[in-house]
This record gives C-alpha cells, structure tokens and sequence, in this order.
C-alpha cells in the first residue's frame, strides 16, 4: 500500500464518494485507511463511573481502494508511482498525472 499517514485523499467509491481529507491511521495488515471525517459511524456506549455513556460519532476504516491521492499540482485524484531520487537514490512517491513529488 502507498498510502501515508498525512495524505490528502479523495474517496473515489461508497457511500461517502466525493468527500476529501486527511488519512489519520493506516492498517495495513487489513489494507485500509481511516480518513478524516469520511464514513462517519455511530457506536453506542455503555457509561462506567469515571465516564458517562451515548452515541459517539467516529470515523470507520475504509478500504484502500477506494481512495485517490490528490495531486499537489492538480488538485485532481491521480494515482502514485515510484522513482528514484538522483540526489539520495532512494525512492520517491511521485503524482502520476503531474509527476510532483509526493512529501
């Protein structure tokens, strides 16, 4: 997966296509992302002693297909591909429609 914590993202498919934010957690192992205020959930819990209980609004994981990186340039959905860095020789995401550098 070539997603970054920090990425700006475009849901690309689901019930909150079109929405656009920041990605929070990566789970890799399950090959998903949790996105900034995209496929928000409502859970219910139980109140204890210290804490009192309800109906909290949290963001669920969505998978990572679903999602497109936002071009930097373009401010368009693009897809990632990889290069090598002549400077450092290592390798670097890159923006496939404007070839930008992804941080």
């Amino acid at each position: 997966m070539n997603f970054k914590v920090g990425d700006k993202v475009k849901v690309i498919a689901g019930s909150s296509k079109g929405k656009e934010g920041k990605i929070i957690k990566v789970l890799r192992t399950e090959n998903k992302v949790i996105v900034e205020g995209v496929n928000i959930v409502k859970k219910h819990k139980r109140g204890n002693g210290q804490e009192s209980g309800g109906i909290l609004e949290t963001e669920a994981p969505i998978h990572a297909s679903n999602v497109m990186i936002i071009d930097p340039k373009t401010k368009k959905p693009t897809r990632i591909g990889h290069m090598t860095d002549e400077k450092t020789g290592k390798k670097i995401r890159i923006a496939k429609k404007s070839s930008e550098k992804l941080d």
